[in-house]
């Protein structure tokens, strides 16, 4: 049996995580989360080999009764404050993060876990200088809060491993969508606007560009790598390599949802709204030997199965 730990684990990506792994009948899981933007309500029900815990990463003491409890073989460090408008007016919560990680790799290291996988985000790369962004060559140029408490923790992985040999896997996530996201990200917004015919307000000229991730693609790519051991040590970008402008994304859903909305211009976010985001995910799909499902199919599964985060 394996014993995992994964924290943040009701959030949107993690408990899409706990499924899965739960599916395994070999995987034996502990569940944390602070339930400041996770839910309960995305997490399987009741199961065996499942564990839902109240606690916070960033609080020493509750960490290390669970850890020293379970003994975990594994970790998924999935918990953070997420949302661009909630981590761009709370930068000093965002930075309180940083002592989560360094308690999630102390315990793991004086608890024996085996690997330590590590949500990071495309956000460090900043604005980037150069496309595709790779995981060796781009420059990491965080500014933002956000964007430094996941710098400084691939810092942190990086150096227990050098220092305690604690293995790692940074997952570097870019723009992961689908069924029960929060309203904060931008898919999620803009259906939600639309099925409700609002308008649907995006920031600037909407000619900005993302790359966007449908869930099933990201989860499929996170445990190949755990169950197969592929880049122990290593980073890798999680993501879809098809650029695409945000204006281009509304008027999608627009037209997917028959909705009357129309899409509002507002003034350009002063800060935090990069101009393109674009990873080379050449790693991601050597595991997956496989296309990535197109923008198109997967918010046509976001609308087929009609679970949003609002409905909890």
């Amino acid at each position: 049996m394996r014993n995992i730990l994964i924290t943040g684990g009701a959030g949107f990506i993690g408990s899409a995580l706990v499924k899965r792994l739960l599916a395994d009948p070999e995987n034996v899981l502990v569940v944390v989360d602070n339930l400041l933007t996770g839910h309960v309500g995305k997490l399987p029900v009741a199961s065996t080999r499942m564990r839902f815990i109240k606690c916070d990463v960033n609080n020493r003491q509750g960490m290390g009764e669970i850890m020293t409890t379970y003994k975990f073989d594994y970790v998924f460090h999935y918990a953070a404050m997420v949302g661009v408008s909630r981590t761009l007016s709370r930068p000093i919560e965002v930075l309180n993060d940083i002592q989560g990680i360094k308690n999630i790799l102390e315990l793991s290291k004086n608890t024996g876990v085996k690997r330590v996988f590590f949500s990071s985000s495309s956000e460090v790369y900043g604005e980037p200088v150069e496309f595709p962004q790779n995981e060796e060559t781009t420059p990491l140029n965080s500014r933002l809060p956000y964007a430094i408490v996941k710098n400084v923790g691939e810092a942190f992985v990086k150096s227990f491993y050098q220092e305690f040999g604690l293995e790692y896997t940074i997952f570097r996530f870019f723009n992961t969508y689908g069924p029960a996201q929060s309203k904060d990200f931008v898919i999620s917004k803009f259906l939600l606007a639309a099925q409700n015919n609002q308008d649907i307000p995006i920031f600037g000229d909407g000619s900005q560009t993302r790359t966007f991730c449908y869930i099933d693609d990201n989860i499929d790519a996170t445990t190949q790598i755990a169950y197969d051991n592929h880049y122990i040590n290593d980073v890798v970008n999680v993501g879809n390599s098809i650029e695409i402008p945000i204006k281009d994304v509304a008027q999608k859903i627009i037209d997917l949802t028959h909705s009357k909305s129309k899409i509002l211009y507002l003034p350009p976010l002063s800060e935090g709204d990069m101009k393109r985001r674009m990873p080379d995910n050449n790693k991601m799909l050597k595991v997956l030997d496989r296309d990535l499902l197109s923008i198109d199919e997967g918010l046509k599964k976001v609308i087929e199965i009609g679970l949003f985060e609002s409905q909890f």
